[in-house]
């Protein structure tokens, strides 16, 4: 198995355990919500690392353009999955933007996010 197989079958493992659970106990599925939730900011400096490491192995075979391709697929599954709660999810959202420090909570995805579509655009009109 390369590199890309393992990563997906990385999130067939991951997926099918979430339901899995989620089928037969809900709200044990909290335990790993809290687990990851409990501290945001090492919860995101750990996915920004692992983001980092599964993009280089995206590149040796996909183009950003291509990886982008992906993303906008996986929105519109993301798309699906928030409308199923969009009261909830209006709330939350209502709530966000009230808080004053929202930017500077969100910077460090911010500005990951600019940077790969920056690139996207290079590549795409470069």
């Amino acid at each position: 198995m390369n590199a890309i197989e393992i990563m997906a079958l990385i999130v067939v493992v991951l997926g099918l355990v979430k339901m899995i659970v989620i089928f037969k106990n809900p709200k044990s599925w909290m335990g790993v919500v809290n687990f990851f939730f409990k501290k945001p900011k090492i919860t995101m400096w750990v996915s920004a690392v692992l983001a980092v490491v599964t993009l280089w192995f995206l590149l040796q075979t996909f183009s950003i353009v291509q990886i982008f391709g992906v993303i906008l697929f996986v929105m519109f599954l993301y798309l699906m999955t928030f409308a199923a709660y969009s009261k909830e999810l209006m709330q939350m959202v209502t709530k966000m933007l009230k808080d004053k420090h929202m930017l500077r909570r969100a910077m460090l995805p911010i500005v990951i996010w600019t940077a790969l579509m920056l690139w996207a655009l290079y590549a795409l009109f470069l």
